[in-house]
């Protein structure tokens, strides 16, 4: 498919930056990220991903992880699992 349409976009420099590091990590541009996300929309018939607001229990626990408190768990998914919820006798 050729490429002959252009999309301008004003984002902050510092973001700009900090997703590029990333997408570098594993291979890819902005150009390819936004193509794919183009795509994802069209077959989706929507965004590919949830757009919405969280929660205040959300919103609190995220607050909470940010002033990094919060709790870590280590192990293996079944053990972190086991700890968060009582497992069924």
């Amino acid at each position: 498919m050729p490429k002959n349409a252009t999309i301008n976009a004003r984002v902050d420099d510092k973001l700009k930056a900090r997703a590029e590091k990333v997408l570098a990590r594993v291979g890819v541009n902005t150009t390819d990220v936004i193509t794919m996300l183009l795509h994802q929309i069209v077959l989706r018939d929507g965004v590919p991903f949830d757009v919405t607001i969280p929660n205040t229990e959300t919103r609190k626990a995220m607050a909470e992880l940010e002033a990094g408190k919060g709790q870590v768990f280590t192990g293996s998914t079944r053990e972190t699992f086991d700890r968060i919820v009582k497992p069924r006798k």
